[in-house]
């Protein structure tokens, strides 16, 4: 079997783990590293080649490679976005990860550009967007759905029936109780523990979790853009 092409976006932390996750727990080769040109230091990462996203079409065209953006949660997933529907726009396909130490059901329904790292428990009857990630720990529950654009970090936990919306980030080891609505843009800090349902752009902390006076886009701007 021939392995298929991928090129991941960025040239930090999480590109770096995504494309050693694929290197070595995936049938995926990783043909090069793209990022916007402003943050174009250095021309190799990993050992591949680092491409001008503006110069992706030409250099590594839809029809010869899949794309894969693991990016962080910089404001409020929306750099993820952005650059998901810029490629999608393009022409591009997309990948999906699964690590094969993750649990998941044959049921399970799955956008694309996800990553689901090792050790995150995906429960039947949960559904997962596009361009979602769920980090290493997490447990999504039963009847679960997880909204587009989505970042669940290591060791959150969900109780069943949790509804997320679109470019939602929950902190590593936050609980949402059952039966809770994240709004669009909701921002969990790690560790709360969410006992009701979230308002748009909202911060909440704490156990229980409260909202802070800050915006979600407020306190992700400037994050590590992956």
């Amino acid at each position: 079997m021939v392995a298929e092409s991928v090129v991941i976006f960025g040239n930090g932390a999480l590109s770096s783990l995504a494309w050693y996750c694929l290197t070595h727990d995936s049938p995926w080769q990783v043909k090069a590293f793209t990022v916007d040109r402003a943050y174009l230091q250095d021309p190799v990462h990993e050992g591949l080649p680092v491409a001008p996203f503006e110069d992706l079409a030409s250099l590594y065209p839809p029809s010869e490679v899949d794309l894969l953006i693991p990016l962080g949660y910089t404001q409020i997933n929306g750099l993820r976005r952005e650059r998901y529907l810029q490629a999608k726009a393009q022409g591009y396909s997309f990948i999906s990860y699964i690590s094969s130490r993750a649990s998941t059901w044959p049921d399970l329904q799955i956008g694309e550009n996800c990553l689901i790292y090792e050790h995150a428990i995906i429960q039947p009857f949960a559904r997962i967007g596009d361009n979602v990630i769920i980090r290493s720990g997490a447990h999504i529950s039963h009847h679960c759905e997880i909204g587009s654009h989505t970042f669940v970090a290591a060791g959150a936990c969900f109780g069943g029936n949790v509804t997320v919306s679109e470019q939602a980030f929950v902190g590593l080891g936050a609980v949402l109780r059952d039966g809770l609505h994240l709004a669009e843009r909701s921002f969990i800090g790690a560790g709360a523990v969410v006992v009701a349902n979230t308002e748009a752009d909202g911060v909440y902390v704490g156990n229980p979790a409260r909202r802070s006076g800050r915006s979600s886009m407020e306190v992700t701007t400037g994050k590590s853009t992956g």
